[in-house]
C-alpha cells in the first residue's frame, strides 16, 4: 500500500502546509519508507528567512513516524484510533551537511520502531536523498490523547 500526501494529512495531526509527506512509499509493524519535496517549497512553514536548515529534517521523520503510529493503531485488533503524540527526546543526532533547500531530489525519509508501550515509542530514523544521508538520530515519542476524527 502506497499513500499520496491528501492521504497523509488525513492520518496525521498537520494540516496545510505543515503536512511536509508528499508520499508513503512502504511500511511493516517496524518501518515506514516516505518521499517529500516540500523542502523546495518557498513557503515551507520551517524556513529560517530564506534558509531551511537540515533541522527541520527531524519535523520530517517525526511527521512519518507519526504516520506509523496511526497506520499501525488502525491495523491492531479493535482498530485502535491514532493518538497525539510529541518528541520528548533526540539522541545521536548526525548532520550530514547544513541545508535541505538547494537539494533538487526527494527526500527519503524512513523510520524504524525500536520499542514502544502505551505511552512511548522510540525511533531509528533517516532522513537522506538518493546520493546522499542528511541526518540520522533516535527520537523518543511521548503518546497523549486520542486525535479527532
Amino acid at each position: 500500500m502506497q499513500l499520496n500526501r491528501a492521504q497523509i494529512c488525513e492520518r496525521i495531526p498537520h494540516a496545510g502546509d505543515m503536512c511536509l509527506l508528499d508520499k508513503m512509499l512502504a511500511w511493516d509493524e517496524t518501518h515506514i519508507k516516505c518521499s517529500a519535496r516540500s523542502h523546495l517549497n518557498p513557503a515551507n512553514p520551517l524556513r529560517t528567512g530564506n534558509t531551511l536548515t537540515v533541522m527541520a529534517a527531524i519535523e520530517y521523520a517525526g511527521q512519518a513516524m507519526a504516520l506509523h503510529g496511526g497506520l499501525m493503531a488502525s491495523e491492531s485488533p479493535g482498530g485502535h484510533r491514532p493518538r497525539k503524540g510529541y518528541l520528548a527526546s533526540l539522541r545521536n543526532i548526525v548532520v550530514g551537511r547544513p541545508v535541505l533547500d538547494d537539494l533538487p531530489d526527494d527526500l527519503l525519509i524512513e523510520a524504524e520502531l525500536l520499542m514502544g508501550d502505551n505511552d512511548s515509542s522510540l525511533y531509528a530514523f533517516t532522513v537522506s536523498t538518493a546520493n546522499a544521508s542528511l541526518i540520522t538520530g533516535r527520537a523518543a515519542v511521548k503518546l497523549l490523547e486520542v486525535m479527532e476524527t
